[in-house]
């Protein structure tokens, strides 16, 4: 008898009828005679609601209130799930976070998953229930319920896939799987069959929202297969899993964008040694992740020190750079939040010369400016207007045939 991770999003759970529907998909897989562990996210946009309630009441709530105020979203889906597995005669049972075992770090809004206890959910299993577990949460060694950043769900579900030693971790969500570019802006977009984890990483990474980038590091680390698929079709969808288990295929796999980024550049910073480390260790400390970073050449002993963070962290990045600057004496900060990555991922690249000539001739071509550069073996990113990411997106996709 194989143990199954399902892990179902918030446009899977958005309403009853779909509740119902996610309700049957594992109802099946039960009665195919694998025992089930489902991990669900709250219900559509209840998040984002809290959040805007949260705000009306505090702009600046402390973490810890916030994080016990949104993790009932999941709570919520979590018993609503099991109470329709109930009328199907599926004996299932909810769980939070804490009471599944999840236990994490004291970082609240963004906590990392230390160790799964997966005991309890074991015992579920073994009664012959389903476990239906509360994603995107967790508890802190202070008993704090903490929650694990946008799209935690998926790495509650990965983890806790690899505590069972589960046959699969599957993640539904509202799309068929990995697309080579997000169909909504390039319609000519191919579903993939095959990623690796380092493809899958770079594309989460870069703005892919199919999967949680954490989530994707924590399975490639424990050797978790992940399959992505559809919660409202039987197809196939996208296996992520090791490299030596693809099939050649193209050197670019796909092209990721994101316009939820912004841009802050520190103006005229002293050119000296310990000024980066000043300003990215306090950045660290505010626990801002930093993209892209550029440094312009040197003038008269200073530069331009710029760099790239999320919308979310956008507040704290800005006063973070603002003290540093005034302490560094630089002469200003600036910050632009109307910029959009947009980058090409293939585990090809790195033995393939070539592929940054035909990204910069696709965009050059549309006469988009690129504003910052950042690569690695299997990724190339350009930072331009978000104005132009659709344009820019169809370019890239036909330079590289990925519609073929």
């Amino acid at each position: 008898m194989a143990v199954l991770v399902q892990k179902f999003g918030g446009s899977s759970v958005a309403d009853a009828g779909r509740i119902r529907a996610v309700a049957n998909r594992v109802a099946a897989a039960v009665r195919r005679g694998d025992q089930v562990a489902v991990v669900v996210s709250a219900m559509g946009d209840t998040t984002d609601e809290l959040l805007e309630l949260a705000a009306a009441v505090n702009p600046a709530p402390p973490g810890r209130e916030l994080d016990a105020l949104l993790a009932s979203g999941e709570q919520v889906s979590a018993a609503l799930v099991s109470m329709a597995l109930a009328a199907q005669g599926i004996r299932a049972v909810s769980l939070c976070g804490w009471q599944a075992g999840i236990h994490t770090d004291r970082c609240h809004r963004k906590a990392s998953i230390l160790h799964v206890d997966p005991r309890r959910v074991r015992e579920e299993l073994a009664a012959g229930k389903v476990a239906v577990v509360a994603g995107f949460q967790g508890l802190a060694d202070t008993q704090d319920v903490t929650t694990l950043g946008r799209g935690g769900s998926d790495m509650t579900a990965v983890a806790l896939a690899c505590a069972l030693e589960a046959a699969a971790c599957e993640i539904y969500s509202d799309v068929e799987g990995v697309y080579t570019a997000d169909p909504r802006l390039e319609p000519a977009a191919r579903k993939l069959s095959h990623l690796s984890y380092e493809e899958m990483l770079e594309m989460a990474s870069l703005g892919a929202q199919v999967l949680q980038g954490r989530a994707v590091e924590y399975a490639m680390q424990h050797g978790v297969r992940i399959h992505a698929r559809s919660t409202f079709s039987e197809g196939p969808g996208t296996m992520i899993e090791e490299a030596r288990e693809m099939a050649v295929g193209a050197v670019v796999s796909g092209v990721a964008h994101d316009a939820k980024v912004a841009k802050i550049c520190l103006l005229e910073v002293p050119d000296r040694p310990g000024i980066a480390e000043q300003l990215f260790s306090a950045l660290a400390t505010r626990q801002v992740n930093v993209d892209m970073i550029i440094q312009s050449v040197n003038r008269q002993q200073v530069n331009d020190l710029c760099f790239t963070v999320s919308w979310e962290d956008l507040p704290a990045a800005r006063e973070v750079s603002e003290a540093v600057a005034a302490q560094l004496g630089a002469t200003g900060v600036t910050w632009d939040d109307q910029v959009a990555k947009v980058s090409v991922v293939g585990a090809g690249m790195a033995a393939n010369p070539g592929v940054a000539a035909t990204l910069f001739g696709a965009l050059a071509r549309e006469g988009i400016n690129i504003e910052m550069i950042s690569t690695s073996e299997i990724k190339i990113s350009c930072l331009i207007r978000a104005a132009e990411v659709q344009r820019a997106v169809r370019a890239v996709h036909r330079a590289f045939d990925l519609g073929r």
